[in-house]
């Protein structure tokens, strides 16, 4: 038997129409990315309910995302080495190769737009690791520093504590590098001369241009406002805005999105034997020079005129700048658009010696954490295993990591009723943050970190950012708790299928249970109508089933329902009734399992253990039970025919919705078989669907 990691990444190929729709496979860090041949093929209904798949994303005619976190690697890996993958044909081009011949392939109004924020993203996302591993050096500094055992802010640190410094440092004054690196290999230029250009510009001797004692020509002048000193050298006769370009990065995006143009014309002139000398060579020639002079001060320029402008907001209208970042974090995430903001951040640690940013978004990752937590106290509540799972883990990465997006892909997206109660989280956080630290010009830190519990210790006033952040955290998690992360119409659903998947586990087990003794077993013959199985004994008994009509009306099928999720038989087989009366009735008996709030989903488990679910017109759980008369209750005993609700189908039909009742065995793959009757018009308890065990 293959591993459960195997079975999720068989099951992802399958609902994509198998190896052969396939043309291209490869990840980035949470998501597994696909071209597909068709893709009216996948069944994204199942591919969103495979264990270890968080959520999919559509993006372009025939590219497909399937979310899966940090357990992208692996999941990848194993579909690699599924059997039926070896030999289909499916191509293994690099991320970047990808997501060029789709850019390439583009069409539309916003595609620039898309692969613009996709440039930001991708030239951020490689070094995420780096960038979160200096953060922890940070806090751990942090953390020593405030306990008086060193003074990380003393000019005269011993050798041990400046080389402590440099090991979180190199991350931040190189990263001008290792953005140019990851910039250049997005645009299929030369990774490695993206990253030789902008390091002319931080070697010793550039920097050595700012000396005004050893060049007389060099000119220093003051940013009163700012705070900071900026230099112009005479190099070839020309005035040079000189700059440290440590931790910068608007500069090296600029840069190379203009180098791809020049490398890219090159590569067109030179023929393809002498490219490897000349391509390189007349690239740092041109463009060392055009980011000495215009690129580079234009980068600083940029980024140090959004900066201020942010922190003249902060200054001057510092409760709508602290309620305004964690109530826009929310959107800018998922979407890839926070890495501008991300970006300032360096840029103001790097011109400010501060960064007023940081403080506000954190109110947005602990709601964010907050919600989390609230859906995995509701997942333990009800026994929900796979929600408890993704929920642990996604608490987990956020509270200790602080990444938010196992979070987001994993629960939040997922589920519509979450961002409104996350979002009151952040506003309930931004404004603790906008009152406590109006005296202190707002929460700063003078350093890059991930908001997550171990980074607390380097925001001040800290009790001002643990406070904001613990009313962020609770304020969310409540609201999940108090009114659910789900409609009724989920609950209900997912409260069938977890039934139905106990079900199954139930049926194995069976299986694979020996008999009791080695005696010949006779057959035998029983016909049961509701919940009746006369068999008390381990012999194997062939039963049917018939499940009646909770509503009398004409039976359709589930296809021409009107509801996709019940045509695509994930919530079993059975019918579609278009009601005539106004009572709905048991169509079996036994327990129900599942009553709606609402009064429009029943789910009964027999004692032959056929789960039925009846669901009372479509979206009809945006009535709020407006026209329904509940008549039951959850785990009470009903019968076939008893009265579950009174039903006013002219309110439904008023409000805008169809009135079709949908009946359906929920667990149909375990059973032999479940064959609906249809194209007729029956009474209240009529057979409807036949089901054999």
């Amino acid at each position: 038997m293959g591993s459960s990691k195997d079975s999720s990444a068989r099951a992802i190929i399958e609902n994509l129409g198998g190896p052969e729709n396939i043309s291209s496979l490869t990840h980035c860090a949470t998501r597994l990315r696909f071209e597909l041949g068709d893709v009216a093929k996948i069944n994204e209904d199942k591919i969103d309910k495979v264990p270890g798949v968080l959520g999919v994303v559509h993006q372009g005619d025939n590219r497909y995302q399937v979310i899966c976190g940090g357990g992208v690697e692996s999941m990848y890996t194993a579909i690699k080495h599924l059997p039926e993958m070896q030999g289909a044909g499916v191509a293994t081009k690099s991320n970047a190769d990808v997501k060029a011949e789709a850019r390439s392939k583009a069409r539309g109004k916003y595609s620039w737009l898309d692969n613009f924020f996709e440039y930001l993203s991708d030239s951020f996302r490689p070094i995420l690791g780096v960038l979160l591993g200096a953060s922890l050096i940070i806090a751990i500094a942090a953390v020593l520093d405030g306990l008086k055992i060193v003074d990380f802010r003393a000019d005269d640190k011993s050798a041990t504590w400046v080389f402590v410094d440099a090991m979180w440092r190199s991350v931040f004054y190189f990263l001008p590098i290792m953005v140019a690196y990851n910039a250049a290999k997005k645009l299929r230029v030369d990774p490695w001369l993206g990253a030789a250009v902008m390091g002319a510009l931080m070697t010793p001797e550039f920097m050595s241009l700012k000396d005004t004692d050893r060049f007389a020509d060099t000119v220093k002048t003051v940013n009163e406002t700012l705070g900071t000193e900026s230099f112009t050298a005479n190099v070839f006769g020309f005035a040079m805005q000189h700059n440290d370009y440590g931790g910068q990065v608007f500069v090296p995006l600029i840069m190379v999105a203009i180098l791809a143009l020049v490398y890219h014309g090159l590569k067109k002139i030179f023929p393809e034997n002498v490219q490897m000398v000349f391509v390189p060579f007349i690239s740092m020639l041109i463009m060392i020079p055009l980011t000495a002079f215009i690129v580079g001060p234009l980068g600083v320029w940029l980024g140090t005129g959004i900066g201020s402008g942010l922190a003249w907001m902060n200054s001057n209208a510092p409760f709508v700048f602290a309620i305004l970042i964690p109530m826009l974090y929310p959107f800018l995430v998922p979407l890839g658009l926070h890495w501008p903001l991300n970006a300032l951040m360096l840029v103001n640690i790097q011109t400010l010696g501060y960064d007023f940013i940081q403080g506000p978004m954190g109110a947005w990752n602990f709601a964010c954490f907050g919600a989390t937590a609230g859906v995995l106290v509701l997942s333990l509540r009800d026994r929900d295993v796979q929600m408890r799972q993704t929920a642990t883990g996604a608490l987990a990465a956020g509270l200790f990591g602080g990444i938010s997006e196992p979070s987001l892909y994993g629960i939040h997206l997922r589920f519509k009723r979450v961002y409104p109660r996350m979002l009151l989280g952040c506003f309930a956080g931004g404004l603790t943050i906008a009152i406590l630290s109006a005296p202190y010009g707002g929460v700063k830190t003078n350093a890059f970190v991930f908001t997550s519990l171990i980074t607390t210790v380097v925001f001040k006033p800290i009790w001002v950012y643990l406070i904001s952040i613990a009313v962020a955290f609770f304020v969310a998690m409540f609201a999940i708790i108090l009114t659910d992360y789900r409609t009724p119409e989920e609950k209900a659903e997912a409260e069938a299928a977890r039934a139905a998947a106990q079900a199954d586990a139930d049926a194995e087990a069976a299986e694979e249970a020996p008999l009791a003794d080695d005696s010949p077993v006779a057959p035998a013959t029983a016909t049961t109508t509701g919940a009746g199985s006369a068999a008390g004994v381990a012999t194997a008994v062939a039963t049917k089933v018939e499940v009646a009509a909770p509503v009398a009306g004409e039976v359709i099928s589930l296809d021409a329902a009107g509801d996709k999720v019940f045509a695509s038989r994930a919530l079993g087989e059975g019918v579609g009734i278009k009601p005539t009366e106004s009572r709905i009735v048991a169509p079996v008996s036994g327990t129900l399992m599942t009553v709606a709030k609402t009064g429009h989903a029943f789910g009964i488990k027999t004692d032959d253990d056929v789960e039925v679910l009846v669901h009372v017109g479509i979206d009809t759980v945006k009535m709020a039970g407006e026209g329904f008369e509940v008549k039951v209750e959850k785990k009470q005993r009903v019968n076939a025919g008893d009265l579950l609700a009174e039903v006013d189908f002219d309110k439904i039909v008023g409000a805008g919705y169809p009135t079709t009742t949908i009946m359906t065995v929920t667990n149909t793959k375990k059973l032999a078989s479940v064959e609906p009757k249809i194209g007729s018009t029956v009474r209240a308890g009529d057979a409807v669907i036949e089901v054999r065990p």
